[in-house]
C-alpha cells in the first residue's frame, strides 16, 4: 500500500482540490438560468451575458463594458495617446490600500467584502442608466434589460436569429423566384428620438448656446420598436453604441457645422404613383409588377431607411440630396431596397427586390440593339454593383458564381464610363465645374471606387484575381471629403470656394506619396480607396514567384503600410454624423480601412490561398478543414510577431466592447468586412496559438508575452469552460460571434467553419470526454502531428 500511495504521488505531484469541495459555498444563484456562484460580484458579471448590460462606460468616447477591468484596459489601450488623467483601479483609488507589486504575475485582489461589492455594482449600474438617460425616470416596475431576450426584438420582423419561420438568405431559391404574396413588417411611426454629441467637439465654443444648432442637427427621426435604450442611434435602439462623429482632435482645417443628412424618401401618394409608373414603364415584360405593386409607400421609406442609415456609409456613393425615389431608375430604386430589406431582417423582400432589379437591368441590356460600355448609364452600374454585393455575400455559392460571371461586363462598363468621364472634363478646358457638373461627375468617380473597393473584397475572400487594374485609375482624382459630397449648396460662389479649399489629389500623385514614405491627406472614402490599392499590390507580390526574391519591392510595401496608416493622423476633416454604432472616432470607413489594413500585414506574412478557394464553394466542413490544415504556414518567427499583434489588435476590439454584444450589434452597424478581413487573422491566431500550446520547442520572451496577452481578454469561463487550449478557445468563441450576424449569408459560413476549427484543435479534449483512446497531440520536430483530417472525419460521422 506505501508502494501505490507513493506511485499516485508520483503521477500528481501538485494535487488540485477536488471541485465538490466548492459547491456548497455557491450560495447565489443566477435569475435567469440558476447558475450558482460563490460570490455575488461574480453572479452579477454573469448575469449581464443575460442582460447585455454594460455598465462601465468610458468617460473619454462613450465605450461600455460589462466590467471595469475592460474599461480600464480600454483606457490605457486606446486614450493612452491622448493624453489626460488615466483611470485608476479600485484599488489605488481607496486609501491606504497598497498597490500590487508590478512582478506579480496575478491579479490584484480587491479586499472588499460581499455586501459592499454589491452596493458598489449596484450603484454603477444606477449612475450608467442615469447618465445615459439624465431625462428618464425608471419606475420600480420598468426595466431598462428585459431578462426575456425575445421581447427586446420587433416580433414583426420576421427573420432573427432563433425566431420561428426564420430563413437564412444562404438557404434562398436562387434558381426560381417565388412569386408568392410577402408581408412586411408594419412601419413604425417615427418618433424623434434626441440624442447628444460626444463630449468631444472641442474646437467648438463651450457655451451652451454655441453648441444648440450643432446638437439640434443631431436629434433623428428614427422607427423605434422595443424597448428604448440609450444612444438609440439605429433603426434597433437595442444595437447602440456611441456614434461616430468626426474626431476634431485629429482633423485639421476650419471648424464646420454638424450636419445629419437627410435620408431619401417617397414624400407624398404622388410621389409613389410617379414611381410605379416608372416601374411599369421599365418592366415590358411585368415580372416585377405583380410583387411590387403591393408594397406600400411606407413600407418603400423603411427600406430607403435602412439602407441610407445602416449600409450607405460604408460604400457612400450615391449622392442622397439628389436621388429621387420617384425619378431614379427603378432598376438602381430595386437594388437599394434589396439591402435595405437586408438590414431589415426580412430575407424575403430583399430577394424579391434584388431579383427585380436583375431582370430590369436584363431587359434594358437586351433591349439595346448594340451594346457599348460608353453608352452604358450610371445607373446600370451601380444597380449591377449592388446585385454583386448582395449575391457575393448571400453565402449562397450560385449567386456567387452569377457575381464573377459578370465581372468583366461590370469592368468593362467601368472602362467606358471613365473614358465618358475624360472627355468631359477635357472639354471644359481647366474651366472649375459647376455644382450639378461636379456631382454627375464625382458620382462616377465613386461608383469606379466602389467597384474597386468590391472587387478587392472579393479577392480578399476567394482569391479571384482582379477585374480591374490600378491603372484604370492612375490620373483619376480621388473621392473627396464626406462633407463636401454633402454639401447643400446656396449659390455656385460659395460653392467653387468650398472646391477649392478641399484637398483633392490623383491615385498617382497618393501612391507616389506612400512609396517615398510622406504622409499624404486625403478624405475618408480616399483612405479606403488607398488602403485596398496596397492590399492588390501585396496580393500580387505574393503571387509573382520572381517578385517573392525581390527584397526591395517588400521593403516598399512594408514602408507604404506604415506611411498610409500615418496618413490617419491627416485624415480630411468629417462633419457628417453617421449614425452607427462603432468603437472609434471618426468615420465608418477608416474604421473599415483599418481592418483590411491588418490583414495587408498578415498577407505578407502567411498564404491563406487554400482557405479562400475553399470559401468559393461555401462547404463549412471544406473551409475548417483548410484552416486547420493550414497550420504549417504559420512559422514561429521575429516578423510573426507583428502579425500576431494585428491579430491581437482585431480580436481586442471585439473582446473590450463584448464578444456577444458586438454578435447582436456589429451586423447593422458594422460593414460585412470586418468578418471578411478577420477570417484570416483569426486563422492565423488560432494556428499560432496551437502551435505554441504543442511544440516542443520553448516559447521565446515576446511569445510568451503575446500568448498572455491574448490569454488576458478572456475570463476563466470562457477558456475553461470548454477547453483548456487558448487556440480551440479564440476560434470558438469568434465562430460564435459570426453565428450572431444575421444580415449576410457568408457569416453564418464563416462561424460555422471557426466551431468546426476549434473542434478539431481541441481534437484530444473531445476524444476523452467521448471515453475514446487518444494520445496528446503535438507538433513538434520529433513529427509527432494531429491528423486533422481523421478529426474532421469523426466529427461528421
Amino acid at each position: 500500500m506505501p508502494a501505490a500511495a507513493t506511485a499516485t504521488a508520483s503521477v500528481a505531484p501538485v494535487p488540485k482540490p477536488a471541485k465538490p469541495q466548492h459547491v456548497p459555498d455557491k450560495k447565489y444563484k443566477c435569475q435567469f438560468c440558476a447558475r450558482a456562484f460563490s460570490r455575488s460580484e461574480h453572479r452579477s458579471r454573469h448575469e449581464r451575458s443575460h442582460t447585455k448590460e454594460r455598465p462601465f462606460k468610458c468617460a473619454k468616447c462613450r465605450s461600455t463594458f460589462v466590467r471595469r477591468d475592460l474599461l480600464l484596459r480600454h483606457d490605457r489601450t486606446v486614450h493612452a495617446k491622448d493624453g489626460g488623467v488615466p483611470l485608476v483601479s479600485e484599488v489605488k483609488r481607496r486609501p491606504g490600500a497598497k498597490p500590487t507589486p508590478k512582478a506579480t504575475p496575478t491579479k490584484p485582489s480587491i479586499d472588499l467584502d460581499t455586501a459592499t461589492m454589491e452596493q458598489i455594482e449596484a450603484s454603477s449600474d444606477a449612475t450608467a442608466a442615469l447618465a445615459n438617460n439624465p431625462n428618464d425616470q425608471l419606475d420600480e416596475t420598468s426595466t431598462p434589460y428585459s431578462p426575456d431576450h425575445t421581447t427586446m426584438f420587433d416580433t414583426s420582423v420576421p427573420f432573427m436569429p432563433g425566431m420561428p419561420g426564420s430563413m437564412p438568405i444562404n438557404q434562398m431559391p436562387w434558381d426560381h423566384f417565388m412569386s408568392n404574396s410577402l408581408s412586411f413588417n408594419s412601419t413604425s411611426t417615427v418618433q424623434p428620438h434626441p440624442n447628444q454629441l460626444p463630449p468631444m467637439m472641442e474646437r467648438y465654443p463651450s457655451g451652451g448656446d454655441a453648441l444648440a444648432p450643432g446638437l439640434q442637427s443631431l436629434t433623428g427621426s428614427m422607427p423605434i420598436s422595443g424597448p428604448a435604450t440609450p444612444n438609440g442611434l439605429s433603426p434597433f435602439p437595442f444595437m447602440t453604441g456611441p456614434v461616430s462623429p468626426v474626431d476634431y482632435r485629429r482633423s485639421p482645417g476650419p471648424s464646420q457645422p454638424i450636419t445629419t443628412p437627410k435620408v431619401p424618401q417617397l414624400q407624398s401618394d404622388e410621389d409613389y404613383n410617379m414611381m410605379q409608373e416608372a416601374m411599369k414603364r421599365c418592366d415590358n415584360e411585368r415580372t416585377t409588377q405583380p410583387n411590387f405593386e403591393i408594397q406600400s409607400r411606407g413600407e418603400i421609406n423603411a427600406c430607403l431607411e435602412s439602407y441610407f442609415k445602416l449600409f450607405h456609409h460604408h460604400l457612400p456613393f450615391l449622392h442622397l440630396e439628389s436621388f429621387e425615389p420617384s425619378q431614379v431608375s427603378p432598376a438602381l430604386l430595386l437594388s437599394v431596397l434589396s439591402i435595405g430589406a437586408l438590414y431589415s431582417f426580412n430575407q424575403d423582400k430583399a430577394f424579391m427586390f434584388h431579383i427585380g432589379s436583375k431582370l430590369l437591368v436584363s431587359q434594358f441590356l437586351q433591349n439595346k440593339e448594340s451594346f457599348s460600355s460608353r453608352k452604358c448609364p450610371l445607373w446600370t452600374m451601380q444597380s449591377t454593383l449592388l446585385n454583386m454585393i448582395f449575391a457575393s455575400w448571400s453565402g449562397d455559392p450560385k449567386g456567387l458564381e452569377w457575381a464573377g460571371s459578370i465581372k468583366s461586363l461590370v469592368a468593362n462598363m467601368v472602362a467606358g464610363n471613365r473614358y465618358e468621364l475624360k472627355i468631359r472634363s477635357e472639354a471644359r478646358e481647366g474651366a472649375q465645374p459647376t455644382h450639378a457638373e461636379w456631382v454627375e461627375d464625382e458620382g462616377c468617380r465613386r461608383t469606379y471606387y466602389a467597384v474597386y473597393i468590391f472587387f478587392g473584397l472579393l479577392t480578399l475572400t476567394y482569391d479571384h484575381t482582379p477585374a480591374i487594374s490600378f491603372k484604370e485609375f492612375e490620373t483619376l482624382e480621388l473621392p473627396s471629403s464626406e462633407s463636401l459630397w454633402n454639401l447643400e449648396v446656396v449659390d455656385e460662389d460659395s460653392w467653387r470656394d468650398s472646391l477649392t479649399a478641399s484637398t483633392i489629389i490623383t491615385v498617382r500623385e497618393a501612391i507616389d506619396s506612400l512609396y517615398q514614405g510622406d504622409a499624404t491627406r486625403y478624405s475618408a472614402f480616399a483612405t479606403r480607396v488607398m488602403i485596398n490599392a496596397l492590399f492588390l499590390a501585396v496580393w500580387e507580390h505574393k503571387r509573382n514567384f520572381e517578385a517573392l526574391q525581390d527584397v526591395v519591392t517588400e521593403y516598399k510595401l512594408r514602408l507604404a503600410l506604415e506611411t498610409w496608416e500615418k496618413s490617419l493622423e491627416k485624415c480630411e476633416p468629417e462633419t457628417i454624423v453617421v449614425q452607427l454604432s462603432a468603437p472609434h472616432q471618426g468615420h465608418p470607413l477608416i474604421f473599415n480601412a483599418m481592418a483590411l489594413y491588418r490583414n495587408t500585414w498578415a498577407r505578407l506574412e502567411v498564404d491563406l490561398k487554400s482557405v479562400q478557394e475553399a470559401l468559393r464553394y461555401h462547404d463549412s466542413y471544406e473551409v475548417a478543414a483548410a484552416m486547420t490544415n493550414a497550420r504549417d504556414k504559420v512559422k514561429r518567427s521575429q516578423e510573426m510577431i507583428k502579425v500576431i499583434e494585428e491579430c491581437y489588435n482585431c480580436i481586442e476590439i471585439v473582446a473590450l466592447q463584448g464578444i456577444k454584444w458586438v454578435g447582436e450589434t456589429c451586423a447593422t452597424n458594422w460593414s460585412v468586412e470586418h468578418p471578411l478581413c478577420g477570417l484570416d487573422l483569426m486563422v492565423i491566431l488560432s494556428l499560432w496559438l496551437y502551435r505554441l500550446e504543442h511544440d516542443e520547442v520553448e516559447a521565446t520572451t515576446e511569445e510568451l508575452a503575446m500568448y498572455n496577452k491574448v490569454r488576458n481578454l478572456f475570463d476563466d469561463e470562457s477558456v475553461d469552460g470548454y477547453s483548456s487550449k487558448l487556440s480551440s478557445t479564440v476560434a470558438r468563441l469568434w465562430g460564435s460571434m459570426l453565428d450572431e450576424v444575421v444580415v449576410w449569408g457568408i457569416t453564418k459560413l464563416m462561424g460555422e467553419s471557426f466551431k468546426l476549427h476549434s473542434q478539431a484543435l481541441a481534437g484530444y479534449e473531445d476524444a476523452v470526454a467521448s471515453g475514446t483512446s487518444a494520445s496528446t497531440p503535438t507538433m513538434s520536430s520529433q513529427g509527432v502531428d494531429l491528423d486533422m483530417d481523421t478529426t474532421f472525419q469523426s466529427i461528421q460521422a
